[in-house]
């Protein structure tokens, strides 16, 4: 199995802060979303009157500040449109050499891997502002930071379902396709331009 000495420190140096608040977590869900006519994964769902995920899973927000720029980023549990979410805003900004706020899902400590492959791709229930963000993911081939796969998405100011497939994902400082069996994280993000960032997101889940 590949790893990366260097990865772990980078990440206890951007020192990521948890999404305040508990969740709950029910295996049993997992299995049955597995069973049922969608064929998905769930992962996250806050629409419901209580947060529900992954087991072992989490959520973090954090800004380009962890790296010395000054976007501003906050995360927090909400309400939009009558769908209880959880909500990431803030000013995106290029200055100090910045230029992104983020909500990332990890599926555990110590780089813990989430096997994906049996699915087709990524499904998300979101809300924006008229703006484009990003979903990027990370998986046991990505070492340093900037490696990733990515994926630009336009966020209407209204609940709408997207659905990425694995192989519109395009890598960034790598040279390997995306692995879906060994997922690390997946999140989305306000990136590398000025704009004032509002991105909600009520659901996540794998599609079959």
């Amino acid at each position: 199995m590949r790893r990366h000495p260097d990865r772990r420190a980078i990440l206890i140096a951007f020192g990521l802060l948890p999404l305040a608040g508990g969740f709950r977590t029910l295996a049993g869900e997992v299995n049955q979303d597995m069973n049922d006519s969608h064929c998905e994964l769930l992962l996250s769902d806050f629409s419901g009157a209580e947060p529900w995920l992954l087991p072992g899973a989490g959520w973090r927000g954090f800004s380009d500040r962890v790296m010395g720029g000054v976007s501003d980023a906050r995360l927090d549990k909400a309400t939009v449109d009558g769908k209880n979410c959880i909500r990431l805003t803030g000013r995106v900004t290029r200055e100090s050499n910045g230029g992104f706020i983020q909500m990332a899902m990890y599926f555990g400590s110590q780089d813990a891997e989430l096997d994906g492959s049996a699915y087709k791709g990524i499904e998300l229930l979101v809300h924006g502002n008229n703006e484009d963000y990003n979903v990027h993911v990370r998986t046991a081939d990505c070492g340093w930071y900037e490696e990733s796969y990515r994926y630009t998405f336009f966020a209407k100011p209204e609940w709408q379902q997207l659905r990425i497939p694995w192989a519109d994902f395009k890598p960034n400082g790598l040279q390997v396709p995306l692995d879906s069996s060994r997922l690390n994280r997946i999140a989305i993000l306000g990136w590398m331009r000025e704009f004032q960032a509002d991105i909600a997101l009520a659901r996540i889940a794998l599609y079959a």
